[in-house]
């Protein structure tokens, strides 16, 4: 039976994050926007992460500005980073402080349900765990799909042979007893079910994208910051695309550049800058896209990279100071780059390649806020470099006459953070009675 806050009335539910702001990963935001909007909808969140003081990556302190007054946030330590680097997920580091940690507020605050955004996939065997010790019910969000073919998995007894394997070892357990499975999309976890079939009897699933958040954009101003990437250059048309690239992410890139080399005249006002776009998150030298732009002639005119990932209040900045914005898909038809909400809310026109099936396609043609090239997956890449020139052209039309007003924002009202977290509350609900 739910233990309902008499005071509140509301239900009372743990997100287990092991990563939060501060910290800048993309992933933090998952857990950010649901615990914003959950109380909304009938629901108390109390996050559990770890200590900032574990984390590897650069912190951004404006990012924790965002988190909504009042939120219940409780801290887990973590063993510390070794030196040579044997262990680097913090939900491995962190795993026993956060189990023990968990067990008491289960307990203690008369938790409902508790809810794991996963990655860091090592964490979502602690829903199976406390499950067991507590009774608690619990449900697994897939960011990014666990069980995953990687490039290069397929070579016997390398490092990505060994995760997947041991990723197969380990869904099982974690997702055994679980009473709700979510992700990102449809595709970050239907081959979950396919894997585990006894949990169409006992589990109940639902798909929610990243969704956008206004008020993200609105603080802006509030913090004064500006852009230092880079700056205006007359009669250049530029472009930002922010963010990691997908292993296969690649082949679409190069058949554009391809194409882009080919037509050098009509891509001649053109700039596109990749952020954060590096081999890691901390390394200004760790280019990915340039090697690429060299290739096919492109780079220092047409392309730039700024590899090192930057503070996500920063990337919004950066995307106020630009003329459009660039997202680039996967092959794979589950990716759903969480940028597209960005980019509609930044109100600037979105020149897209993305793989037909992914839900990002209708987000920005119902909002009517770009042009979109999709194919449908890598037998149709050099479809792309055929196509590509024809639609960047049609870009430029639509961009040289967009208006911001144009944006029907009442289409893109459900992929609003909180219209996706709705969608979550009532699974709750239903798993919750």
């Amino acid at each position: 039976m739910p233990t309902s806050d008499v005071t509140t009335g509301l239900k009372k539910i743990l997100i287990i994050s092991p990563h939060f702001p501060p910290s800048n990963l993309a992933a933090v935001h998952r857990s950010r926007l649901f615990a914003m909007h959950l109380p909304a909808f009938g629901w108390e969140p109390t996050v559990l992460t770890v200590d900032e003081k574990y984390y590897e990556e650069e912190l951004d302190p404006n990012l924790s500005r965002l988190l909504p007054p009042g939120l219940a946030v409780e801290k887990a330590s973590a063993f510390r980073m070794t030196r040579p680097r044997l262990i680097g997920d913090i939900g491995i580091r962190g795993f026993v402080p956060l189990y023990r940690k968990a067990k008491r507020l289960i307990r203690n605050k008369k938790i409902d349900f508790l809810y794991i955004p996963i990655p860091s996939f090592y964490a979502a065997l602690l829903g199976r765990w406390l499950h067991a010790a507590t009774g608690v019910p619990y449900g697994i969000d897939y960011i990014d799909p666990w069980v995953h073919h990687f490039p290069g998995s397929e070579k016997i007894f390398s490092r990505h042979w060994f995760s997947r394997k041991l990723s197969g070892m380990l869904e099982p357990i974690a997702v055994k007893h679980a009473t709700l499975i979510t992700g990102v999309a449809e595709g970050y976890y239907k081959g979950v079910l396919e894997r585990n079939p006894q949990l169409a009897a006992s589990c109940r699933v639902g798909a929610m994208p990243y969704g956008g958040e206004k008020a993200d954009h609105a603080k802006i101003a509030e913090l004064g910051l500006r852009p230092y990437l880079f700056s205006k250059r007359p009669g250049k048309i530029q472009l930002m695309y922010a963010g990691a690239m997908l292993p296969k992410a690649y082949a679409p890139l190069e058949a554009i550049f391809q194409a882009m080399s080919a037509n050098r005249a009509a891509v001649g006002e053109l700039e596109i800058h990749f952020i954060g776009t590096g081999k890691t998150t901390d390394d200004p030298e760790g280019y990915n896209i340039r090697p690429l732009a060299e290739k096919y002639g492109l780079w220092g005119s047409v392309i730039f990279e700024h590899p090192r990932r930057i503070p996500y209040m920063d990337v919004l900045v950066h995307l106020e100071a630009v003329d459009g914005v660039f997202i680039l898909g996967s092959t794979e038809p589950h990716y759903t780059p969480s940028k597209v909400y960005q980019g509609v809310l930044s109100g600037k026109p979105i020149l897209a390649v993305l793989h037909r099936e992914s839900t990002a396609v209708a987000v920005i043609r119902s909002a009517n806020a770009g042009v979109v090239l999709d194919f449908d997956g890598e037998a149709a890449v050099p479809r792309i470099g055929e196509e590509f020139i024809g639609v960047f052209e049609r870009f430029m039309v639509y961009l040289r006459n967009f208006d911001p007003r144009q944006v029907n924002t009442g289409a893109f009202e459900e992929y609003s953070a909180r219209s996706v977290t709705a969608r979550l509350a009532a699974l709750l609900d239903k798993c919750v009675k």
